[in-house]
């Protein structure tokens, strides 16, 4: 199924006067799964480069936009890099601390629930 839509499911029950079949239709409807922001972390350690290219490789983002996330992390103290479903999310957090951790640095990402 596609979109966010409804789905029509038919039913049969028995008519207990008539003892005939009654189709019924019975609509069901898909929730939107909820959405996660994947947050980057400021530190005095992790390099300003290695962060612009977690932003480029892990979330996909240009450069100048990798760059202006970057800034945000640095002069705020955190920033979001995406919206994502929980699982992509997480996916996406434990590659970063897997990437950061391989170059010795102790750039962390968390989640919150988008509002």
């Amino acid at each position: 199924m596609r979109g966010g839509g409804q789905a029509c499911m038919t039913a049969r029950s028995s008519d207990p006067q008539s003892g005939a079949g009654v189709l019924e239709r019975q609509r069901e409807k898909t929730e939107t799964p909820r959405l996660y922001r994947v947050l980057l972390i400021n530190d005095d350690y992790t390099t300003m480069e290695f962060v612009v290219s977690v932003l480029e490789g892990v979330f996909q983002k240009s450069p100048a936009e990798a760059f202006r996330i970057m800034m945000r992390v640095h002069t705020e103290g955190q920033a979001a890099c995406g919206v994502y479903t929980y699982e992509v999310a997480e996916t996406k957090v434990a590659t970063v601390r897997d990437l950061a951790a391989s170059r010795g640095f102790p750039l962390q990402a968390t989640i919150e629930e988008d509002t």
